[in-house]
C-alpha cells in the first residue's frame, strides 16, 4: 500500500489542516508515508512515527535523512507518551487493522493537546475500493473460503459509513467532520496489478498465500480476464475512497 499511501497522504494532511505544529503523532507510520509527507512543509516542527511492526520501523528509519522525524516501535492501543505530548495526531489507513480501533482512538486523544487535531482515514472497502473489489468478487466465486475472506476484508473496523465519525464522538473530540477523498490507483499492466497479491502485507496477500498451485493459478486467471475486461492487457487506473475524520481535543 506504500504506493497508494504516498499518494492519499498530501489530501488527507490538508484536510486535516495541519499546517504548523511543533509535535505531530502518525499512529500506524507504516514504512513512514504520512511522516514524510508531514515533513515536507518547513513549519512542521518534529514529526514521531510509531508501529507495531519493527520490519516496518527498520525500513522506515533507514529511508530518513531528516532529522526531525523519529520512528519507534510500539502500541496503538497502548501509546508510550504522556498525556498532551503532541499538538496533532494521525492515522492514515491503518485504524480498520485494529481490533480495538476505538481504544487506539481513545490513546491518540489523550496524547493530543487540548485544541489539537486528531485525524484519521481509512479505505471505504465495500463501496470504494475498485480494485479490492475485482480481486475479491473475482476470488470468492472459485475457492472455498473466499466468501468468508471477503466479507472480512469488507467489513473492517471503521470502514463503513459514519463509522469513524462515530468513533470520533465517542472518544470525547469535539466539532467531528467526516468526508471522503478519492485517488486514483494507476497500473501499467496486469503484472503490475498482481505483483502485490502475492507479496507479504494485506488482506489479498494474506489470502493468497494461502491458496495451492492449481487454486493460485485459477485465481490468478480469472482476475486477469477481470482486470484486461475484454480489452488488451495494458495500463488501467481504478478509484479509491477513503473516508478521512478529524475532531479537536476539549478543553
Amino acid at each position: 500500500m506504500g504506493r497508494w499511501s504516498r499518494r492519499l497522504a498530501p489530501l488527507f494532511i490538508d484536510f486535516a489542516g495541519i499546517a504548523r505544529a511543533e509535535r505531530v503523532l502518525d499512529v500506524g507510520c507504516g514504512t513512514g508515508s504520512l511522516s514524510f509527507c508531514l515533513a515536507r512543509n518547513a513549519e512542521i516542527g518534529s514529526v514521531r512515527g510509531l508501529d507495531f511492526s519493527s520490519v516496518y520501523i527498520d525500513y522506515a528509519k533507514r529511508m530518513n535523512h531528516d532529522a526531525r522525524i523519529d520512528f519507534q516501535v510500539g502500541d496503538a492501543c497502548a501509546l508510550p507518551f504522556p498525556d498532551a505530548s503532541f499538538d496533532h495526531a494521525l492515522s492514515l489507513l491503518v485504524l480498520q487493522f485494529i481490533p480495538e480501533a476505538d481504544r487506539a482512538v481513545r490513546e491518540m486523544r489523550r496524547v493530543t493537546r487540548p485544541g489539537g487535531t486528531v485525524a484519521a482515514a481509512t479505505w471505504d472497502t465495500r463501496g470504494g475500493f475498485v480494485s479490492y473489489r475485482l480481486f475479491f468478487d473475482t476470488a470468492a466465486m472459485l475457492t472455498r473460503g473466499a466468501n468468508e475472506r471477503r466479507a472480512r476484508a469488507y467489513t473492517r473496523p471503521l470502514s463503513r459509513p459514519g463509522e469513524l465519525a462515530r468513533s470520533w464522538s465517542d472518544a470525547g473530540l469535539r466539532d467531528v467532520e467526516q468526508e471522503m477523498r478519492t485517488i486514483r490507483m494507476d497500473f501499467q499492466s496486469f503484472a503490475d496489478f498482481w505483483a502485490p497479491c502475492e507479496g507479504k502485507d494485506g488482506p489479498i496477500a494474506d489470502y493468497v498465500g494461502t491458496l495451492d498451485d492449481d487454486d493460485k493459478a485459477k485465481v490468478r486467471d480469472a482476475v486477469e480476464r477481470a482486470y484486461v475486461d475484454g480489452e488488451p492487457d495494458g495500463p488501467r487506473s481504478y478509484a479509491a475512497t477513503a473516508w478521512v475524520v478529524k475532531g479537536t481535543v476539549p478543553g
